[in-house]
């Protein structure tokens, strides 16, 4: 269990997806690596009328920061926020990191606060903001993808891999381009949070395991697991951990929170190439930078250093200029 810190929107997705799986918030607590006390409170301060709904938890735990007194900060610095927001930083990201190598405390909410006011006044600040919109998912219904021969449960998944405490435990998955134009390959580190993004040819499962191998085959010693859904695409997964030497494991049928880290790299993917963008018509330069981006943003839960520092171990990148 780690310490309490503010829960984030993804982690009360997964809050309302596990409760409409029928889950005891001890059992929450487990999946979340959150102490239960957190849980329970979570679901006494924020529950709405009509029950824990995601989005209106998430608006009620802002409400009650934003009432904190702000601290004004110089012009300069800023400016120095304004580069980090079009380098498309997240304010979270820009806040931990301010305060971590420039002792500049401000918090996200405000810097919210400044991009709202920015796009009142024309400006495109916003458009540098991760939009997401609320995704519907299906519960109790029964699994029409097929059987995959000899597929692993999660349930046999070393218990060390819900621990994330070595590299090279990988979950996988593929986004689908608007219309069914194009496939994306998503792959992502746990540990690490490192994440490989490659365009595939096709969605067949011969494409996702060359695509896969191609992806993992120079890391190969810092491949130990590889989890996915239970989407036919995968149905080469034996010969995905035969190249890779590593296991590879199923989540169990619409258990999106199992893979929960793949869920939320996805988002941070659609930051780029949203909802209406026909993955055919993107090049592999661009898939090439946006991946570039998000492993060479600091995360919060690396300690403000980025998933290229952690897997790589490179700390070449240590503080932007102002």
């Amino acid at each position: 269990m780690r310490n309490y810190n503010q829960l984030t929107q993804t982690e009360r997705y997964q809050i309302y997806a596990l409760r409409k799986a029928n889950k005891n918030p001890t059992e929450i607590s487990r999946v979340l690596g959150r102490h239960k006390s957190t849980i329970y409170r979570e679901l006494k301060r924020n529950l709405g009328k009509r029950g824990y709904r995601a989005v209106q938890a998430h608006q009620f735990a802002v409400e009650r920061h934003m009432s904190r007194d702000r601290r004004r900060i110089s012009l300069e610095d800023w400016q120095l926020i304004e580069s980090l927001i079009r380098r498309d930083w997240s304010p979270e990201q820009i806040s931990l990191w301010l305060k971590k190598y420039k002792k500049i405390r401000v918090s996200h909410e405000w810097i919210y606060q400044y991009i709202l006011k920015d796009k009142s006044q024309a400006g495109d600040l916003y458009t540098h903001l991760r939009l997401r919109k609320k995704r519907r998912k299906r519960y109790g219904s029964q699994n029409r993808r097929g059987m995959i021969p000899n597929r692993v449960s999660i349930e046999k998944r070393p218990a060390v891999v819900d621990q994330r405490s070595r590299i090279g435990d990988w979950e996988i998955d593929t986004i689908i381009g608007a219309h069914h134009q194009g496939v994306l390959l998503s792959l992502v580190e746990r540990k690490s949070r490192l994440c490989l993004i490659a365009r595939l040819a096709n969605k067949s499962a011969q494409e996702v395991e060359r695509t896969t191998i191609n992806l993992l085959d120079s890391i190969k010693a810092k491949v130990h697991t590889v989890t996915s859904d239970n989407g036919k695409e995968f149905a080469k997964h034996e010969s995905i951990a035969k190249s890779l030497d590593a296991q590879f494991f199923f989540a169990h049928p619409y258990a999106s929170w199992e893979r929960g880290l793949n869920e939320n790299t996805n988002g941070l993917i659609r930051q780029y190439f949203p909802k209406k963008t026909q993955f055919n018509h993107i090049s592999d330069q661009q898939v090439q930078s946006v991946m570039e981006k998000l492993n060479n943003r600091p995360r919060k839960c690396l300690g403000m250093k980025t998933p290229n520092q952690v897997f790589f171990k490179d700390y070449s990148f240590v503080a932007l200029r102002s």
